[in-house]
């Protein structure tokens, strides 16, 4: 007996992407944050670590997967646009960002527009 799954989906993969290779007309999204802490909250671990070095805490973003439009770049900077047309700025040095495949972005970003708010008479 032969069986066979016919599919028409496509997994696509968010990519890493380094500041320098971001673009207008790009869509990412936030994969991760970095938070740094005094190390004198770390003053009872076994660990002794300098006074004066922060601690990097790396954690996922609480909007990850979330897709932005790029819309300028000043490196560290990257200035984006929410499907609300919210704009915000991504610090490049403290949050990771992806790039998305621009036709599931598209896809996503249309279907998260919000209706158009109906109007009272």
């Amino acid at each position: 007996m032969k069986v066979a799954t016919q599919t028409d989906l496509k997994t696509t993969v968010a990519a890493r992407i380094a500041g320098e290779d971001i673009a207008c007309g790009d869509f990412v999204a936030v994969m991760n944050e970095i938070v740094e802490l005094p190390s004198f909250l770390w003053s009872c671990s076994g660990v002794s670590l300098a006074p004066d070095e922060p601690v990097r805490v790396r954690y996922v973003a609480r909007d990850a997967g979330q897709p932005y439009k790029v819309i300028g770049v000043c490196l560290p900077f990257v200035y984006a646009k929410s499907h609300a047309d919210r704009v915000i700025v991504i610090d490049t040095r403290q949050r990771q960002l992806v790039r998305l495949d621009q036709a599931c972005a598209s896809m996503v970003w249309e279907k998260m527009k919000l209706p158009a708010k109906k109007s009272r008479k």
